[in-house]
């Protein structure tokens, strides 16, 4: 389990449906973690106080400015918050692209509670100091490296958010056989799912 963490250190959840947020409000105070809740991406920027700790739970889709956009006004300010990306189905694509961005963790709607809060808890207990990040980087080029070539592509493809049957088209071999592929990747990177896969691809991408 994920260290204890401090009360002053929130959950920013970022929505625009007030049932989500009510949920989320919920479920999140009833393990002892302080949470605040906004309805758009502007609400959160006009209210967050910079430096403040924590981590922002994050809908991908949302009128006015997107998930994606806020994480780039994130970046511009330069406000350094882990942030955890909630997606609707079909939407690995563009939770792909989050991650390249900087999320740390994507989780699909409907989402398995006690994961979700495994994530959070893990997101603010972390500190991704620079050192740690290298070590990061050089355990996943290690992993890589006991790859097959094919293992490689695998990787690859997957990571951009295709599926099995985009993986076979592209490769021209059978779905079966990409999930062979797939199994065998997912074991030698030590990845436990979809989501830390993408992450540590994108570590890869910034080598």
């Amino acid at each position: 389990m994920p260290a204890p963490v401090t009360a002053e250190k929130t959950v920013y959840v970022v929505d625009d449906n007030a049932a989500v947020r009510r949920f989320l409000s919920g479920l999140i105070r009833s393990v002892g973690l302080r949470v605040e809740t906004y309805a758009t991406a502007q609400e959160f920027l006009d209210a967050y106080e910079a430096g403040s700790p924590g981590c922002l739970l994050l809908d991908i889709r949302m009128p006015g400015m997107s998930g994606l956009e806020l994480q780039a006004e994130l970046e511009r300010r330069e406000i350094d918050l882990p942030v955890i990306i909630l997606t609707g189905h079909g939407d690995v694509k563009v939770a792909v692209h989050a991650m390249k961005a900087g999320a740390i963790d994507f989780i699909e709607k409907p989402f398995n509670n006690e994961l979700l809060l495994h994530g959070l808890q893990k997101a603010i207990a972390d500190s991704l100091r620079s050192g740690g990040a290298r070590l990061r980087r050089q355990e996943i080029l290690q992993r890589v490296e006991t790859l097959t070539n094919r293992e490689r592509q695998v990787l690859d493809i997957v990571a951009a958010g295709e599926t099995n049957k985009g993986v076979a088209r592209r490769l021209g071999i059978s779905e079966k056989t990409v999930e062979i592929h797939r199994a065998k990747v997912m074991e030698k990177m030590q990845a436990k799912s979809l989501a830390e896969l993408v992450k540590m691809a994108a570590v890869l991408e910034a080598e």
